[in-house]
């Protein structure tokens, strides 16, 4: 197919040049679900534009669509003034239409300049295997987004993956580029520096859709928003002209609260003690260095940190997941056995891991099967080495109901659902376990607002009933919001610790990015 011809473009989204991105009555039917319905949906040359919604709004199926991933049951797609049929990402990505998807493209055996390397046909990648890792080192230093060329993506952190998905759009420089969630892993001065980046896009004439759950990130970045609610556009509106609260309201349908920050709490013993705890990395290198911490019956400590400085790997050797080399982590006045998850289990601890899909849950088994994984062993979905599946379903039942969890029924394989609701069926499963310390990694990543709101009132009324808290998160505002001590990992090392009390954004993002805190000099 043709590619699209970028007009030319005097300032942001000129009244004079065809809208950029043209969607037209786009209609999307799967089984059981309507996921767009008659949505239709504009964006300029040379502006941010936001698109926000609930998960399950049907952002993901739209963008999809855009991006040649899905076909259109109905309706029609427009670039630049002309009419465009995608029958395979391939035609978009030809088109200049590139995404940063939520859940990652990327080939887990190759190195990050091969995986660049997929996404550009021009030539055979032995001819250029050297260029195009100049080219991504370059590219990482200028926008902040630094990964090592040549590590494989099996050896990164989530956090790590999605910049080497920024990196492959911008490789490809790209026209049309969606950002779904761009900034979940980054400091508050990297988020500023990559709007930035966004900004002189949008100056050259390319159209940028951002996706975003952080209403704040949006009103600071976009010039416009399309806001959807069940699979409809129910509004666009300036984004000047708009506040948080009137795009939170217009997400939800209903008004919001005020947010949930808790009342300080008075906490009682250690329900974990680190001391001196180190952990090895994939690939071998110490990602762990000598962290001592404890978290108090009914305290939420917060992890704060830029993703790939040893939280995945501490919270997985809390969690059992990982052996720890050397230190002693204990869960009350228990020792759990390094390296074994079902010990840590037993000991009372529930994970919550940033990798939702791929370490969290099953993808291919039901969402009753995975909502319990943890208790299948025990009464009532037991009874000696025979499963109650009857109980096991009726249970799913009731999780999926008070967790608000968007699916077709309890037998539906999760990977079918939204990444929200992925992280929906995870949280039902670890909260309703009845923990004694839970460990959550990025727990509201990808969230919209309505369900970010619930996860902070599960962390908080978790806290209340004496369960002590580790808060792992990129986000800032989460962290000033919910935690009663904050510690900043930097390559590994705790560099900071406060009570909230006296914690704000900028000394927490400067410690983060491994500057000093002004406090002290």
């Amino acid at each position: 197919m043709p590619e699209a011809t970028v007009p030319e473009v005097t300032g942001r989204g000129a009244d004079s040049a065809p809208p950029a991105v043209s969607m037209r009555g786009i209609t999307k039917r799967f089984p059981g679900v309507v996921a767009n319905e008659d949505v239709d949906f504009e964006a300029a040359a040379g502006e941010v534009h936001a698109l926000l919604g609930e998960n399950g709004a049907g952002k993901s199926t739209l963008s999809n669509i855009l991006t040649g991933l899905y076909r259109p049951d109905e309706g029609e797609i427009w670039l630049y003034g002309e009419r465009v049929d995608f029958h395979a990402p391939r035609d978009a990505l030809d088109a200049g239409v590139s995404m940063v998807h939520q859940h990652f493209r990327l080939v887990e055996r190759f190195t990050v300049a091969e995986n660049v390397a997929l996404v550009d046909h021009s030539r055979p990648f032995r001819l250029r295997s050297r260029a195009i890792e100049r080219r991504v080192a370059e590219l990482g230093e200028r926008y902040g987004l630094a990964v090592d060329p040549r590590a494989r993506i099996w050896q990164l952190s989530v956090g790590e993956q999605q910049r080497v998905e920024i990196l492959k759009a911008l490789y490809l420089d790209a026209k049309i580029l969606i950002l779904d969630e761009p900034t979940a892993v980054l400091t508050p001065q990297e988020a500023e520096v990559l709007f930035g980046t966004l900004r002189e896009m949008a100056a050259d004439g390319r159209t940028i859709v951002f996706i975003s759950h952080k209403l704040h990130e949006v009103k600071a970045v976009s010039d416009r928003v399309t806001v959807l609610r069940a699979g409809k556009n129910v509004a666009a509106v300036d984004a000047a002209e708009a506040t948080p609260r009137s795009l939170a309201e217009l997400m939800v349908g209903r008004g919001m609260g005020e947010g949930v920050r808790a009342e300080p709490r008075e906490p009682g013993d250690a329900v974990l003690a680190l001391d001196g705890v180190w952990a090895d990395g994939d690939r071998g290198e110490a990602a762990v260095k000598g962290v001592s911490l404890q978290v108090r019956a009914g305290e939420i400590v917060a992890v704060a940190g830029v993703a790939g400085n040893g939280q995945r790997e501490l919270a997985e050797t809390i969690a059992g997941v990982r052996p720890a080399a050397k230190g002693t982590v204990r869960l009350g006045d228990r020792k759990p056995r390094s390296g074994d998850p079902r010990s840590a289990i037993r000991c009372g601890v529930a994970y919550v891991p940033e990798d939702r899909l791929g370490t969290g849950l099953a993808p291919s088994v039901s969402i009753a099967s995975n909502l319990a994984l943890k208790s299948y062993r025990e009464a009532p979905a037991s009874t000696g080495p025979l499963l109650r599946l009857r109980r096991i379903r009726e249970r799913a039942v009731e999780l999926i109901k008070s967790y608000r969890i968007s699916a077709p029924g309890p037998q539906a394989p999760v990977r079918l659902l939204s990444g929200g609701n992925l992280q929906k069926v995870v949280l039902a499963r670890e909260f309703s376990g009845k923990p004694k310390l839970l460990v959550a990694a990025s727990p509201t990543r990808g969230l919209d607002v309505g369900a970010i709101e619930s996860v902070h009132t599960y962390l908080n009324e978790a806290a209340a009933n004496g369960v002590g808290v580790l808060l792992i998160s990129e986000d800032l505002d989460e962290i000033l919001m919910l935690a009663d001590r904050i510690v900043v990992l930097y390559e590994g090392r705790i560099v900071g610790e406060t009570p909230r009390a006296q914690a704000n954004v900028e000394e927490i993002g400067l410690q983060m990015a491994g500057g000093e805190d002004p406090r002290h000099d």
